[in-house]
This record gives structure tokens, sequence and C-alpha cells, in this order.
């Protein structure tokens, strides 16, 4: 019967996730977290012990509790994705023990790559490109009750998931804003996810090259406030009803100091940047009419 010595090792883990050590020793390397965006490594391995520590999140574990972090998965799935050696990405993997949070009738089952064939065309339906969403994105199992269901995920900072399907539109606790700190001067501010996605879209860009928060919803306007109030020049992608105007108004209200621009004057003919992307992207599609020949 196989152990867990026989999977594989943290350090090819780590490697076939395309994380590379920047500094390395024989016992011990130095990563960019994978667990958060981040440009100084301070992912601490011990490749002779088997054990990883992020400085910055102040927490640490065996390869298999990174594991089970990274993919959302229970430890026997864990050890079965470790032994299998999967490249790049552990698949989806189920998880049949977790049960539902005491504050919220959703729980999730597991998570993996976007695969399902509804779900890619949900996505180029919204004008979205795949390959962008796969980037930042996952195909998330969830259930309420004993009915189950997926839907593309984005994941916000305390660890909770946006969820979205042609369905439902919803979210598992907890309920949190999304950052990408690349440590410049400007930031980004979406309202919701589809918004960045369509953005990157639009830039044709997987992930974001400024510093970017998603509010995931505008009452999570004063959690994003630390984050955005340490940028001079913050463009904001709200949606184009009294709730985005009124979030607008609050943002350059609580940062005096900070040069606000209404990025949705570029779209004001439509309800959000995901709908002006729509619009274009059926205007591109809508064949000429070839004039009457006299």
């Amino acid at each position: 019967m196989k152990t867990t010595s026989d999977c594989i090792g943290i350090r090819e883990y780590l490697l076939r996730r395309r994380l590379q050590p920047h500094h390395e020793t024989a016992t011990h390397g130095m990563f960019l977290s994978p667990l958060r965006e981040e440009r100084t490594p301070s992912f601490s391995v011990r490749y002779d012990k088997g054990l990883w520590y992020d400085f910055g999140l102040g927490e640490g574990g065996t390869l298999l509790q990174l594991v089970m972090r990274l993919e959302g998965c229970s430890m026997a799935e864990a050890i079965r994705s470790l032994r299998k050696g999967s490249a790049d990405e552990v698949p989806f993997q189920p998880l049949p023990t977790a049960l539902p949070r005491e504050d919220s009738p959703l729980r999730i089952l597991g998570v993996g790559e976007i695969r399902h064939p509804a779900l890619i065309g949900y996505l180029r339906e919204r004008g979205i490109d795949p390959a962008v969403a796969g980037a930042l994105c996952r195909e998330v199992h969830y259930a309420v009750g004993e009915r189950r269901f997926f839907a593309i995920g984005f994941r916000n900072d305390a660890g909770g998931w946006e969820l979205r399907s042609p369905q439902f539109k919803g979210s598992s606790a907890p309920k949190s804003i999304t950052t990408f700190d690349r440590h410049g001067d400007t930031a980004l501010l979406f309202e919701g996810f589809f918004d960045l996605l369509s953005y990157l879209t639009l830039q044709h860009k997987a992930t974001p090259t400024a510093d970017t928060a998603v509010l995931n919803s505008v009452v999570n306007l004063p959690r994003a406030l630390p984050f955005l109030a340490r940028h001079t020049t913050i463009h904001a992608f709200l949606d184009n009803d009294e709730a985005g105007r009124l979030t607008l108004e609050r943002l350059r209200s609580a940062l005096p100091g900070a040069t606000v621009i209404d990025r949705a004057e570029s779209y004001r003919a439509h309800k959000d940047l995901n709908e002006s992307l729509r619009s274009s992207a059926k205007v591109s599609r809508t064949p000429r009419r070839r004039g009457r020949k006299l």
C-alpha cells in the first residue's frame, strides 16, 4: 500500500505549478507565495523536512495541507492527486465530507479548472475570453441543501467565493473584496468580477498588471478603502446606476487626496462594462448588408 512518502515532493509540486525558487540551497528554498499576490518571495520551503511557511500570512504546514488549501480538497483527495503527479494543475476533486457553514446554507464541494461546456459557453455569451477567466476563476461545485450545482467561481481575500452561472448569482461565506497588489501608485476599482474579466478581455491580458480591487458588492467599499488609500490615482469602473454613482461619491469623499477617475463615462450608454463589451461584440459579429445592384 502506498503512503504519502510515495507522493511527489513539495519542491516538485511547486515547480509543476510553474513556481521557481528565487533563492535555494540543498535543503531550503524561497518562493513567491502561491496563496497570495506578492513581489518579494516570502514563501519558505524546507525540502529536508517537507514543510512550508508563508511569512506574509503567518501560516505554514505540510505539502498535503498546502494542496488542500490551494485546491479546496480533502486530505484523501489531496493524497490521490499527489500520487497521480498531475502536471500544472490538480484537477477537480469532490469533497464528500464538506459540511455546511452555520451561517450559510450554501457549501462548497470542490474546485478545479473551468471545463464544463455550459460554463465555457456562458463566458463566451458574456463576451469573456475563457483563457482570461481560466487565469483568475475556477469551476466551483457547491450544494444548497441536498441539491448540487456548479458555477464560475471568483475567490475573495477572505476565502469566500463569488459564484455565477446562467441560473445563479450568489456567493459563499465569508463575503469580502478581492485585491491584486502590484505595489504601484495607480489602482483599478471594479464593482464585480465580470467587469474585471471584461476589462482584461478588452486589454488582451490574462491577469491585472496594475493594483486592482474588486468590491464584489458596493457595500464592501469600506473594506477596500485601506487598500485604495495607498494610491494617488484610482480608475473606477462602476455601474451606471444609482448605487454606482453613490459609491463613486463616497469613494471621493473618503479619499480626498486621491484623483478618482470615473471610467464609467466610456460606457455611459450601458449598465456596466460587461454589458458594453457584449454590445460591442454583437456589433462586430453583425454581417454588413450588401448594397443592391443597379
